[in-house]
């Protein structure tokens, strides 16, 4: 699929030269804030959903590094979700709109109101982004 250029023309996706090192470096964050999720899950649902979803972004944005884009300008996050859409088509649009989802869901818990994800939800969150890193990983390696 890769159709960026919307994404290019509009200035919020550049491309550049990163090293295998940089892409790892932004898979090893997305282990990283899996665990911290995961440690979380018993006593704050909020965070853990919230990180959880930065795991995803983590992932998405090594994906990005690795085909030689970054993400630029405002709403880098959504831009980073637009380039997934580009990049994994069909076999990741589920995943893509979980993500899509917990972006929202984080922005409202963060910035309107604590305690409105529940154990559940964080929980699916959690194995949903577990899953998302490993369809990145798959996609990286080469």
């Amino acid at each position: 699929m890769s159709d960026f250029s919307a994404l290019i023309e509009a200035g919020r996706l550049k491309p550049g030269r990163f090293s295998q090192k940089q892409v790892a470096d932004r898979l090893g964050l997305a282990r990283r804030d899996l665990a911290t999720a995961r440690r979380l899950m018993p006593d704050d649902h909020d965070w853990a959903l919230s990180i959880a979803y930065n795991a995803m972004l983590q992932a998405g944005r090594a994906l990005m590094l690795q085909r030689g884009f970054r993400p630029a300008g405002e709403g880098q996050h959504l831009t980073v979700i637009r380039f997934l859409e580009s990049t994994l088509g069909k076999e990741g649009a589920h995943f893509i709109a979980l993500m899509d989802r917990m972006r929202r869901k984080r922005n409202a818990s963060v910035y309107d109101a604590a305690g409105m994800i529940s154990r559940a939800e964080a929980a699916q969150a959690v194995e949903n982004a577990e899953a998302f890193v490993d369809l990145i990983e798959k996609e990286i390696a080469p």
